[in-house]
Formats: C-alpha cells, structure tokens, sequence
C-alpha cells in the first residue's frame, strides 16, 4: 500500500500503520490518513463545499488531498479510498460547550442538500427491521446478544414511537445544523473534525450521543446537560427530538453490528448490560431536567424507575 499511496499523491511516507479501514503516515511533518470510503459518492461533492466553508472560518478540520489525477477517490484493488491531511489532532476531549460551538458555524443550504439527515424514525424502523432478519439468521450461537437484544429493540421501540408522536402532534420550529454520524466520549478532534462523518441534522443528535457515550465511560453527564439546557435557547419539538434521541440505544447498536461483522468479541456488551439499571434511572433524570424547559410526553415504564433500587 505504501508504494500505492506514494504513486497516487506523489508524496514520501514516513512509519506506514494500518488499523481496520485506513491507514496513517506522516509526510514532511504532516500527519495523514487514507480511508476506505464508506460515504456515498454523492456525498463528497457537499462534504467538499462544508469543508472549505469550515477552513474559509479558520475551523481546521481535515483536508481532502487530490490525487495525481486531480481526483478525491482512488480505486486501489476495486476498492475506493480518499486522502485526508490531518489539520487538528490533540489529546484533549472536546466537550458540549465546543459541540454547540461548532454547530454555529454552518447552516444547512441546498448546495449541501446531500448531507441531510432527519427521519429518524423509518432509518431507526428499516435498521431494527434488519437486525431482527439478521439475528435469526446468524446470531444463533452468539448467547450474550440472544440474551440482551430483545430488551435493547424494545427500547429502540419506544423511541421510535416517541418520534412518531412528536412529529404527528408536535412538530414545530427547528435548527439544522452540522453534526456527524456519531459522536464519541472520549470525543477527540481526530474523530470530531473528520469530514467524512459530517451531515445536517438537529442539534440534538450530536448533544444526545456526546451524552450517551459519556455515560458509559462514567462521566456527570447530567451536570453538562444541565449546563446545556441552561445555556441553550432549543425550540419545543428540539427539546421532546432530543430525549427521543436519548432513548434510541445507538450505544449498544454500534457494538451490535461490529459484533455481527466479527470485528468485536460478544463480551465488549458485558459492560453496557450491566448499566441497564443506571442508564433507565438517567433516563428518568434526563426527563425531569428537560420536563423543566419543555412539557415532554412521559413513558410510564421510565417514570415508574425507583431511584433507591441502585
């Protein structure tokens, strides 16, 4: 690969690493990455626009390098790659005040049309849709999944009717903004400012999975979404899209499919089961905070959680 990549860009690599779908190097004391290109091709166009806009307002997130052909993707053995300098990488997490900072920055216009994403609820439906096909199928011998899907699906359920009922009785104004695909706690600006995660949605997606991901590393997060909501003017419909989000287990999903694609061994869920009481009792936390901004339809179950079981 490095002799490909030397080849395509004309550049000289230096310490060539690889993990899963990309590989790393530093060159002339640059550092990049050379990633499997998962997006869409459709995509790039708008990701091209969002990332130049970002660098024309001095945000430094990654650049997409052309190749010798004056071109972002590069077929090496039929499968197609892009090229991105890495323009901010640190060890320090970034937090929601640099979150809500960041979302400032762009609105969503028809140039970058592509990169829109809001219907949670039929991409949650046709997702769980699947998992539930896939699970009869291949996840016969896998026991810790058996053991944890059905109550994770149920979950999935309720958020996807939470959504169905705001967005029949409740749907009202809101912020498009320039979120990713999943945030991450820690949330790094390696991952945090790569181009290939961005799209449009509310402003609630990014806070909610900062929030989720938090909590299984065993952060306060109730401290920064108190933090949050007090300094942050959200329409009603956000406030009701962002516990909905809250509810929805992207957390055990993302370890579910790597699971699946044997790139994680089952026990890595031993930890997100565990918390199954403490994440319901957050939940239920999370309602009472929001409740105070927003009135937000309560689910029974939640509301019914006895803090003193812990």
């Amino acid at each position: 690969m490095k002799s490909d990549i030397e080849y395509f860009y004309n550049i000289k690599i230096e310490n060539l690493n690889s993990k899963g779908n990309y590989y790393f190097f530093e060159s002339n004391y640059n550092q990049y990455y050379f990633v499997v290109l998962t997006r869409p091709l459709e995509d790039l166009q708008d990701l091209l626009i969002v990332t130049s806009e970002l660098q024309a307002k001095n945000i430094k997130c990654h650049e997409f390098i052309y190749n010798k052909d004056n071109k972002i993707v590069t077929v090496i053995d039929d499968i197609k790659y892009v090229l991105l300098k890495v323009n901010y990488n640190s060890n320090e997490s970034l937090d929601l005040i640099d979150i809500t900072h960041f979302q400032k920055n762009l609105v969503l216009n028809p140039e970058k049309s592509k990169l829109y994403r809001n219907d949670w609820a039929n991409l949650w439906s046709e997702k769980i849709d699947y998992f539930e096909y896939q699970i009869r199928e291949i996840g016969k011998e896998k026991e810790l999944v058996l053991n944890s899907f059905s109550y994770y699906i149920g979950l999935a359920e309720n958020a996807i009717s939470y959504v169905n009922n705001i967005n029949e009785n409740h749907m009202g104004q809101y912020t498009l903004t320039l979120c990713h695909k999943r945030i991450y706690y820690p949330n790094y600006p390696l991952n945090f400012y790569n181009p290939l995660s961005f799209i449009f949605d509310l402003r609630s997606r990014d806070v909610a999975e900062y929030l989720k991901f938090g909590f299984f590393q065993k952060k306060n997060v109730m401290l920064e979404l108190e933090n949050y909501l007090r300094t942050t003017n959200l329409s009603n419909y956000e406030y009701r899209m962002l516990y909905a989000r809250l509810l929805y287990p992207s957390y055990y999903f993302d370890l579910y499919e790597k699971i699946m694609a044997n790139e994680l061994n089952e026990d890595v869920l031993v930890n997100v089961i565990a918390l199954v009481d403490e994440y319901e009792i957050f939940l239920k936390e999370a309602y009472i905070l929001i409740n105070k901004y927003s009135p937000l339809e309560p689910i029974e179950w939640i509301m019914k959680k006895d803090v003193n079981t812990l």
